[in-house]
């Protein structure tokens, strides 16, 4: 059956990766399209948790609401209903902040309603992709090939297959043997909390240093609710600076009237796209360059769980926040540079933390690389993924648009910049879903 095309009018999607993305994908294509039938490649032995819901520390608590957690955008109390029903959670409420493990084990549930008929999982890595006349193929790493009407690449977020020579990866929790040790974390967002949450749970006394370029750390969150902000308000297209300075007039206009500035910045969410797609690549780059950082910190906030366990452990002295750049590791410690000059931080265990900005042409998965090499697909111009259009069609190194091809999720970041969490990968698979659902018959075979 995956050699040929199925012989019953159905049409066959094979979806590349089976983290969040993929999932969230198939989700959505089997729930909206009762005659496609999908194909997903996913190595790993559970489907849904990628690297971020991998996680088995019940102290790695997702940054968002349980009420923003849904799959599924038009039923926002499908993920708190399974927290319930599943027994995981059963006090929780749409305000709570559910560990990541326990929703690993919700997306991988979300395909458990479609029997083989419809979803069909390989564990095999998928090495190539090549669209040809009339059909896509994927070629699998067992020698084995998949024929079907459309791929779509989920493949994540391009990580490092190894992190730097002395230190341990983001996504690796091995703990100092020593509890008194000195940890430095290299990088100061959300997967340095994750490390530092590990290391407090199971009792870790010694000193514990976390330096990024800015020495920012994620704010966390607090009660509030979205304010509801119109497109029309937004200086869409305007440079980088009047729309900050816009931001903060209306921040202060929120705060004057008793409301959090939390609650602005929710409110925006659902424009970020648009304002992404409204600046020139100039404008991106200025704001990749100055301004992500902060927005990132105060978007992509830490549980308030998290948040009181990172001020007590900096209020007793153990935990240290500093503004420095990292040079390098070497024999006698981490060499970085302060605004005050070089400094040599004492280090037993590193944890390289830098964050998901990662060089795609050399960090992401064996497809993704395959499609730059042979031309199928590019980088888009900031490198920050593959190039789509804003209805995640691959392009290809020439500008040729794929009819076939479609990129979404972290590994395509590029179109729309805010796609790497839960609330805005759903809307994305949704509209992909609907845009299936809406080919014409040629396209899809």
């Amino acid at each position: 059956m995956d050699g040929q095309f199925p012989q019953d009018g159905s049409r066959h999607v094979i979806i590349v990766g089976g983290g969040a993305s993929g999932v969230l994908a198939a989700a959505h294509l089997l729930r909206a399209n009762p005659l496609l039938r999908i194909s997903m490649i996913e190595k790993a032995q559970t489907l849904g948790c990628g690297i971020a819901y991998a996680t088995e520390n019940p102290d790695h608590l997702l940054n968002t609401r349980v009420h923003n957690m849904s799959a599924f955008p038009d039923d926002p109390g499908h993920f708190l209903r399974w927290l319930h029903d599943s027994a995981e959670a059963p006090a929780a409420t749409p305000d709570c902040f559910a560990s990541r493990a326990a929703y690993g084990r919700y997306l991988e549930g979300l395909l458990a309603a479609w029997g083989r008929d419809r979803l069909t999982c390989h564990r095999r890595e998928c090495l190539r992709v090549e669209e040809s006349r009339g059909c896509v193929r994927a070629h699998l790493d067992d020698g084995s090939a998949i024929t079907g009407h459309l791929a779509i690449l989920a493949t994540g977020h391009a990580v490092p297959q190894h992190p730097p020579q002395g230190m341990r990866g983001a996504w690796d929790f091995g703990p100092p043997a020593d509890l008194g040790a000195e940890v430095a974390i290299i990088g100061t967002g959300l997967s340095m909390v994750d490390h530092v949450v590990s290391l407090l749970g199971r009792g870790h006394r010694g000193r514990i240093t976390c330096l990024s370029r800015r020495g920012l750390l994620p704010r966390a969150h607090a009660a509030g609710h979205a304010l509801a902000i119109a497109r029309d308000e937004i200086p869409l297209g305007a440079p980088v600076g009047r729309l900050l300075a816009w931001l903060r007039a209306r921040i202060r206009e929120a705060e004057a009237g008793g409301l959090d500035w939390r609650d602005v910045i929710d409110g925006l969410r659902p424009h970020v796209s648009a304002i992404w797609q409204g600046w020139d690549e100039d404008s991106r780059r200025r704001f990749l360059r100055h301004g992500a950082a902060w927005w990132e910190v105060h978007r992509h906030r830490m549980p308030p769980q998290s948040a009181a366990m990172i001020a007590e452990a900096e209020a007793r002295g153990q935990l240290h926040v500093l503004k420095a750049r990292f040079e390098r590791l070497a024999g006698d410690g981490v060499h970085v540079l302060t605004p005050q000059g070089p400094l040599r931080l004492p280090a037993d265990h590193v944890i390289d933390c830098r964050g998901i900005r990662r060089d795609p042409e050399t960090d992401s998965a064996p497809v993704v690389l395959d499609l730059l090499a042979t031309g199928q697909g590019r980088l888009d111009r900031l490198r920050l993924g593959l190039d789509t259009t804003a209805e995640a069609q691959l392009i290809a190194r020439d500008g040729r648009v794929s009819r076939r091809l479609f990129a979404i999720g972290p590994c395509a970041r590029g179109a729309l910049w805010e796609i790497t969490a839960i609330p805005d990968i759903r809307l994305q698979c949704a509209r992909l879903a609907g845009l299936l659902d809406r080919l014409p018959q040629e396209a899809l075979g």
